[in-house]
């Protein structure tokens, strides 16, 4: 009970620290201070748990900053959206922040190992509404489409056909995208069958990858 009430506080704090950088709706402030950082970073790297650091989680892959995941939250729009497609689960953070804010996360890694990991976090927490997949993200969902938004963890080049066909009318992106040697991220709205785009900020992401790595 105790380690417990010492998490919440951190917790807490670390939603307060990111919410004086970036001001955070109300819904995403509670999502950060409810959710155990902690419990998503290796264990070597507690210590380092609650600061506006990406880091390590093996495999090449890093668990993104809270700073960043708490931005990437905002920009998606999550008021009155009721499902999210995030491409690349990696330690499972974000869809664990998501879980808060989506009545249904869909969530997508094709590292098998980080997915077992990330499974196995969500069952410890009792999160009961993230449905996890191996598989390329870049295919999408079909089965579950269509997605009120769409979160790429990864930066990627361009925007799939397959996920623009998944994404319901008036959804939105939100994607790190390569650009002149840079990464944005950028946030892409539906309109018919078209996406309209708007540059929020640079950012740094590892990148999108073909195939499943078992």
């Amino acid at each position: 009970m105790m380690q417990e009430r010492m998490a919440a506080i951190k917790n807490a704090k670390l939603a307060e620290e990111i919410n004086i950088k970036f001001t955070l709706s109300e819904a995403v402030y509670k999502a950060i201070a409810s959710n155990n950082r902690e419990a998503f970073v290796p264990t070597g790297f507690r210590n380092n748990a609650y600061k506006l650091d990406a880091l390590p989680i093996g495999a090449n892959q890093w668990i993104s900053s809270p700073l960043t995941v708490a931005k990437m939250s905002e920009y998606l729009f999550p008021q009155g959206a009721d499902s999210v497609l995030e491409v690349g689960c990696g330690s499972g953070y974000q869809a664990a922040i998501l879980s808060k804010l989506f009545r249904r996360v869909f969530t997508i890694e094709r590292i098998e190992p980080l997915m077992i990991e990330a499974k196995q976090r969500f069952r410890t927490l009792n999160i009961s509404n993230i449905h996890t997949r191996t598989d390329d993200g870049q295919g999408g969902w079909i089965q579950y489409a269509p997605y009120d938004r769409i979160l790429f963890s990864a930066s990627a080049t361009h925007i799939p056909q397959k996920l623009i066909d998944q994404l319901a009318p008036d959804g939105i992106i939100v994607a790190p995208m390569e650009k002149n040697g840079k990464q944005v991220i950028t946030r892409f709205t539906k309109f018919g069958s078209t996406l309209q785009a708007e540059e929020l900020e640079e950012c740094a992401f590892v990148p999108v990858l073909d195939g499943v790595q078992k």
